[in-house]
């Protein structure tokens, strides 16, 4: 409750009354700390959703990282449908060109423009914290989408597990290369994904796959400097066997490019072939895994980041809560260190055995 209320008592019983008043309050607290959610996106309640108990109506904006990814340009094609499926008046995107101060800049906008919620994927898990401040302080609650802010007051954060991400990578390319130098491309390490992917990475293969031995090149989710330093490190490692692209958006095309500039992309199953894996699950990657020219992605689900961050900012707006556990959506709300909830998506291995379900989301967009 913010402010104070007061209340003038006679000299006769007053004390009473200020026991009755407190103990009317706690009763109140008591009730509202057990109607708090679970897991389950079916169960909520009023509470501390961001911005107190409503009606869930208003303007919200969404900010994206960038546009320049298929994979994000997909999800801005999500975010309008889905905000009309969950009953959301969503503002046009706005894109933050991959510049985390300008992403600070376009959520100052937005709360400017007086949104009553922000739904925001950010470039920076530590700079963010700037803005989801100007939002708290505004009263706007934010759901975070891809990536987990490391302080900063958020509703949810809708994710998939990004741990898992790197594993997977590991385990599929320990199996495809028993031994040799294997490579992987990083995202930005300023971000949680990028550290989270690399790290499980390369505990996987230290722990699983003794015989690899993993070259690094930071890329920063960037298509230009991926290319360019994969191309130093082929020069001076012509013996590469493996590659793992931690974000098929930005680097499928500047790798598959450079293979071929070298005489070094070789379909699947001929001699010299070097087993790549993927993360993202764009169309571009299925064609590239239909053609041999990659082995598997993991697809990260574009779709549901849409309709889970419109489903979770408009409970946000109506004050409702969540708790740890299991949803009705396949996955699990799990509290981070810092606090936090993050809701899990699913986001499963695609190879060429089940490449064309129609089911993933790559294989439902243009």
């Amino acid at each position: 409750m913010t402010g104070t209320m007061k209340r003038t008592y006679g000299s006769k019983g007053g004390a009473a009354a200020r026991r009755r008043t407190l103990r009317a309050a706690a009763l109140l607290g008591a009730a509202a700390l057990a109607l708090s959610a679970c897991g389950s996106t079916k169960d909520d309640a009023a509470g501390a959703g961001g911005g107190g108990a409503g009606d869930g109506k208003g303007k919200v904006g969404v900010i994206l990282p960038l546009l320049t990814s298929p994979f994000w340009q997909s999800y801005n094609d999500y975010v309008p449908k889905m905000a009309k499926s969950e009953g959301v008046d969503a503002l046009k995107t706005v894109n933050s060109n991959s510049d985390p101060s300008q992403q600070i800049t376009d959520i100052n906008n937005q709360l400017n423009q007086g949104v009553k919620g922000l739904v925001v994927a950010p470039l920076d898990s530590a700079a963010i914290a700037a803005g989801l401040d100007q939002a708290e302080r505004k009263g706007v609650p934010v759901v975070a989408v891809d990536v987990a802010p490391e302080k900063g007051k958020v509703a949810m954060v809708v994710r998939a597990n990004n741990v898992a991400y790197g594993e997977k990578a590991c385990e599929y390319l320990g199996g495809q290369v028993k031994s040799g130098k294997v490579v992987q491309i990083m995202g930005d390490l300023a971000s949680v994904n990028g550290r989270e992917r690399s790290e499980a990475f390369r505990t996987c293969v230290k722990q699983k796959f003794p015989k690899l031995k993993v070259l690094e090149i930071p890329a920063k989710w960037e298509s230009d400097a991926a290319a360019s330093k994969l191309d130093t490190l082929l020069n001076a490692n012509p013996d590469i066997k493996g590659i793992y692209m931690q974000a098929g958006g930005v680097y499928l095309a500047p790798t598959l490019q450079t293979l071929k500039s070298k005489g070094m992309l070789k379909k699947a199953g001929e001699k010299g072939h070097i087993a790549i894996v993927s993360n993202d699950g764009i169309p571009q990657e299925f064609d590239a895994i239909r053609k041999g020219q990659i082995d598997a992605t993991v697809s990260q689900p574009a779709d549901a980041y849409a309709k889970y961050g419109m489903y979770y900012i408009k409970a946000a707006m109506q004050g409702k809560t969540f708790k740890p556990g299991p949803t009705d959506h396949d996955s699990e709300i799990v509290k981070l260190p810092s606090g936090i909830l993050e809701d899990q998506l699913p986001a499963p291995l695609v190879t060429k055995d089940n490449v064309d379900d129609p089911k993933l989301w790559g294989n439902t967009v243009k």
